[in-house]
């Protein structure tokens, strides 16, 4: 049973090299995800599709991602949590490289439904193994830490898949990606231990019965709906951003790298700031301010006219902050919600939910959305932005609810 005190206990070495490996398997998976969007007016222009086909382009990795997930909850506490992550990770590589070799929507269609298949998976069972390594009051600079993959990914990864793609075409920005998690998995065989504490603490022996048991528990279905309602406004806001700018705001195609860098510049500065707050002050009031940035930034860039690029980045930046201020305390408040023999299916299901939520939104996204010719200004954006609004609005009070619960919990460890 862990302990709940306010110290933050410092990192052993092993520690640090863990938090590396998954910062930087995160940092994969999500330019893998977040490159198709700044892609999104080069693929739409060259595979000739229309704004509902990108939608389906996008979800396709959410839905197979969502599916895989909850398949694999059943069986996620059932063996070691490093040969799980090898695994899933091997396959998430093949399919990016299948998604590199694609030449026809159809195709790109079907690489994204493999990729995520096996990607889907990943994130679950790094906070699986956040959780299991790591006590409450270091996760949230744990958290920190990994969500800056998500910047890293904007300053460093999109610019040059953007770089790649203007220059050697956009199925280079796939290969890239392949290439160094390739170089990844090679760390994660070599330098992490066996992580196998959890499989003493089974009792459930099917795998379908230990996936019904988390699913029907109460308190975890609350979580469930934070987390799904959580990524529902950045799977409806991210898909079509680079469209937007490139044919409403007329920033080029060469510029957008720079809205990318910055944008993720500012993310990574905030990003340990986040997370030291998120250990030290309460964590559903830092969700809370950080929604209402979100829900005003949100309401003003779905509103914008043409305007200076540095006026874009300057937009963009306090949006990022806002929506990453989001992400640390709720997702560090969702790994309190599970017990250690219920973790990796847990985190299994809700990192399905989110997918398979994010997925409707991205379609919901892609109907909402109109575009009458390859080049001309995207129809309805504005009408995306208040619905993104009124979901922000909603998860807030469903992070209420875990915070209640997390209390709950914490006082019933301390008796």
């Amino acid at each position: 049973m862990e302990k709940t005190t306010g110290e933050s206990p410092a990192f052993t070495s092993h520690q640090i090299i863990i938090i590396a490996i998954l910062a930087l398997l995160q940092f994969t998976v999500i330019l893998d995800f977040m490159v198709i969007s700044p892609l999104g007016d080069i693929l739409m222009k060259t595979l000739n599709m229309t704004t509902a086909n990108f939608g389906f382009a996008v979800s396709a990795y959410a839905f197979s991602a969502g599916i895989s997930g909850l398949l694999a909850a059943g069986f996620a506490d059932k063996f070691d949590r490093k040969k799980l992550l090898m695994f899933f990770y091997t396959g998430f590589i093949i399919g990016t490289v299948f998604c590199a070799l694609s030449t026809s929507y159809t195709m790109l269609l079907l690489a994204r439904i493999v990729t995520g298949l096996f990607g889907g998976v990943i994130g679950s069972v790094s906070l699986a193994i956040v959780t299991d390594l790591f006590v409450i009051h270091q996760r949230g600079r744990v958290m920190g830490f990994i969500q800056m993959a998500f910047a890293t990914s904007q300053i460093l990864g999109i610019p040059i898949g953007l770089y790649c793609a203007n220059h050697w075409g956009w199925h280079s920005s796939f290969l890239m990606i392949a290439g160094l998690g390739v170089l990844i998995l090679i760390a994660i065989i070599t330098q992490m231990e066996a992580i196998n504490k959890h499989l003493e603490l089974q009792l459930d022996k099917s795998p379908f019965v230990h996936l019904w048991h988390t699913l029907s528990n109460k308190q975890y279905q609350i979580g469930f709906a934070s987390i799904a309602f959580l990524s529902v406004g950045g799977f409806m806001l991210q898909p079509f951003g680079s469209a937007f700018l490139v044919n409403n705001i007329h920033i080029s195609q060469l510029e957008l790298p720079m809205v990318f860098f910055f944008t993720g510049l500012s993310v990574l500065f905030i990003m340990p700031l986040v997370g030291k707050l998120s250990d030290k002050i309460s964590k559903f009031k830092l969700f809370a301010g950080g929604s209402v940035i979100s829900i005003v930034m949100i309401l003003i860039y779905t509103n914008l006219d043409p305007i200076p690029l540095w006026e874009i980045v300057v937009i963009n930046m306090i949006l990022f902050m806002g929506i990453m201020s989001r992400m640390i305390p709720a997702t560090t408040l969702n790994t309190a919600i599970p017990e250690m023999k219920d973790r990796g299916a847990y985190m299994s299901i809700s990192s399905s939910l989110q997918q398979i939520a994010g997925g409707i939104g991205a379609v919901f996204a892609g109907y909402i959305v109109h575009q009458k010719t390859k080049s001309a200004p995207l129809e309805n954006y504005d009408i995306l932005g208040y619905v993104i609004a009124v979901i922000t609005l909603s998860t807030v009070f469903l992070i209420w609810r875990v915070n209640q619960l997390v209390k709950s919990k914490e006082k019933a460890l301390k008796v």
